[in-house]
């Protein structure tokens, strides 16, 4: 499998709207495109294999499922790792004839990804480095009242910065990256220690993706108890991912009815408890 001119093209385009805030703000580009899971589809539907794109997106998305950015500190770079990484991917499981079903094609797509995604900060600070020359144009602009001009600022010039930081790397980096696959190939062998490696790496960073979630979520002790009952449920009856989001749901919804039914109950003793209150005031 070969990477064509048009779909690199694609690729870069889809960088630039995965890290373009204007495109609907940060929730449909960066939390939407940018995420691995979209990603892998769009990337499968490009290349025309989606199930290998939805096996390796959803594998890089465990690593990245908790990535964020305080105070724009960026430790990887999400269109890098979507629209760079899942193409290399995608090539690298076809070259190497691994089925995308695999550990070790989930492992390799996310090391790859996350080599990807590390080099890809440098592509995040470029743009925002580049921005800043809009931002003074934005500013002049304010100071002489014409406003109008700041739709152009917002919306248009900071496209120059994507195609430079985004498209253009991106449309290399994936039509080269072949060839970078097959040298791959060729110098590290399945069998061997590098590659081997490679893939033990690889199967560990989900744990790093998961447990930093954890630290998110479970605030007491008995959220603990339910995430690993969770674990132990999805193992025993051997569910794949849409499965455990069904029964996932299906306990989220009577954990909502159950807290309900909690403050519907708790609302009327609340009341009769103040008006017995009141008439001990009034009788006083």
């Amino acid at each position: 499998m070969t990477i064509q001119l048009w779909q690199a093209a694609l690729f870069g385009l889809f960088a630039c709207l995965a890290s373009m805030p204007g495109l609907g703000g940060t929730v449909l580009g960066n939390y939407t495109l940018g995420r691995p899971l979209v990603a892998g589809l769009v990337v499968g539907l490009i290349m025309g294999d989606v199930q290998t794109g939805i096996y390796l997106g959803a594998a890089i998305q465990v690593v990245y499922i908790a990535l964020v950015t305080p105070g724009g500190t960026v430790s990887a770079d999400v269109r890098a790792i979507s629209y760079i990484g899942i193409p290399l991917s995608i090539v690298a499981v076809h070259s190497m004839g691994l089925d995308p079903s695999t550990t070790a094609a989930q492992a390799m797509a996310v090391t790859l990804g996350s080599a990807v995604g590390t080099l890809g900060t440098v592509l995040f600070y470029g743009t925002a480095t580049v921005n800043l020359v809009w931002q003074h144009i934005g500013w002049k602009a304010v100071e002489k009242g014409e406003f109008k001009k700041l739709y152009l600022v917002d919306m248009g010039l900071p496209w120059i910065s994507h195609i430079i930081c985004s498209f253009i790397p991106t449309f290399i980096i994936t039509k080269v990256g072949v060839t970078m696959v097959d040298l791959m190939k060729a110098y590290m062998p399945m069998d061997g220690i590098a590659m081997k490696t490679l893939f033990t790496v690889g199967s560990l960073l989900p744990a790093v993706g998961i447990a930093i979630l954890l630290k998110q979520v479970a605030t007491k002790p008995v959220d603990l108890l339910i995430f690993a009952f969770g674990f132990t449920l999805a193992a025993c009856m051997g569910l794949n991912l849409i499965a455990a989001s069904v029964v996932g749901g299906f306990f989220a919804v009577i954990n909502y009815r159950i807290k309900l039914l909690s403050l519907q109950k708790a609302a009327p003793a609340a009341a009769g408890a103040d008006g017995f209150d009141d008439d001990d005031e009034e009788e006083i």
